[in-house]
């Protein structure tokens, strides 16, 4: 019976994954133990719970029926180990955090020593990735995300804005012109980041009214450090968030132009999965890079 128990994690995290390979890597397991567990469960449980192939695996009718009650017990159970952490308040645990590349970099690698030397008892592992993954399927505790959030079961908590400006080296500037409003845009190299959530289309707002542009250059990148590279050897334009930029704005190696042209307002997030009773070792994380951030208006921003 205590074996039964012990395997119903792996039992689900291979129905979530859809592999033993990936479930095993979840699980911090070898293929082959995640496979051993599977059947010893089936044979204690005398049914088939996969029909498996060379290359892939399927739930049995049996396997079905179990898998309702089996990730309801593992849930259940998660939401118990929660709850007594919050009641014991000490963070501890692997912290699964996943986030975008250039401004985790920037803006949360610095603070990481100060967080784990603050919980000792939390071990991060820390995925960096422009593209926006499932947490759930990846298994992460808790994403950073910029922008519109599509509409799912995450809960998300505002960390602080995300101001935008667009900009360009003097030199480029001095040798191509400085555009004035949006429709002279088309007569320069537009830089273009192709994982932008809004689409191909660059979006002004002035005198209520929307006027959209579709840039054409000829350098597109999915990385924001890559485009704040050929900005400054003076490539081109682009629409940059302050937090890549701030710094060069001030320093003037970059000038933004077109201000009365207002950009979308966008914000930067902290998302998790929604859970009854939230692991302290997520909500003294989100605290945490809350504070560091700015509580609503990002440091980087702060003309001082």
């Amino acid at each position: 019976m205590k074996e039964n128990f012990s395997a119903i994690p792996v039992f689900v995290a291979v129905v979530e994954r859809g592999n033993f390979s990936l479930a095993a890597e979840t699980l911090g397991m070898t293929k082959s133990a995640v496979s051993k567990r599977i059947s010893v469960l089936e044979d204690n449980l005398g049914v088939r719970l996969f029909n498996r192939t060379t290359r892939s695996i399927a739930l049995t009718e049996a396997g079905e029926r179990f898998s309702d009650y089996a990730r309801n017990a593992v849930v259940i159970a998660n939401e118990g180990f929660a709850a007594l952490n919050n009641l014991q308040g000490i963070p501890k645990g692997t912290l699964k955090i996943n986030a975008p590349m250039t401004f985790t970099r920037l803006h949360i690698v610095p603070y990481i020593k100060e967080f784990l030397d603050s919980y000792p008892d939390v071990k991060i592992v820390l995925s960096m990735d422009d593209r926006v993954v499932s947490l759930v399927d990846g298994g992460y505790d808790v994403g950073i995300r910029i922008g519109e959030l599509e509409d799912s079961s995450l809960v998300a908590k505002k960390l602080t804005d995300c101001k935008s400006v667009l900009c360009a080296s003097p030199a480029y500037l001095d040798q191509h012109g400085t555009p004035s409003k949006p429709d002279d845009l088309s007569h320069h190299n537009c830089i273009n980041y192709s994982l932008f959530q809004a689409g191909a289309e660059w979006t002004f707002y002035k005198d209520n009214k929307k006027l959209k542009v579709e840039p054409k250059g000829n350098f597109i990148v999915n990385n924001s450090d890559a485009i704040s590279e050929v900005l400054l050897n003076g490539l081109g334009i682009c629409q940059m968030p302050t937090f890549i930029v701030a710094e060069h704005l001030k320093s003037k190696k970059l000038i933004t132009f077109m201000d009365e042209y207002a950009l979308p307002k966008h914000a930067i997030y902290a998302v998790y999965p929604e859970r009854k009773h939230l692991p302290e070792k997520v909500r003294v994380f989100i605290e945490f890079i809350s504070h560091k951030l700015g509580h609503g208006v990002g440091y980087w921003d702060d003309p001082d």
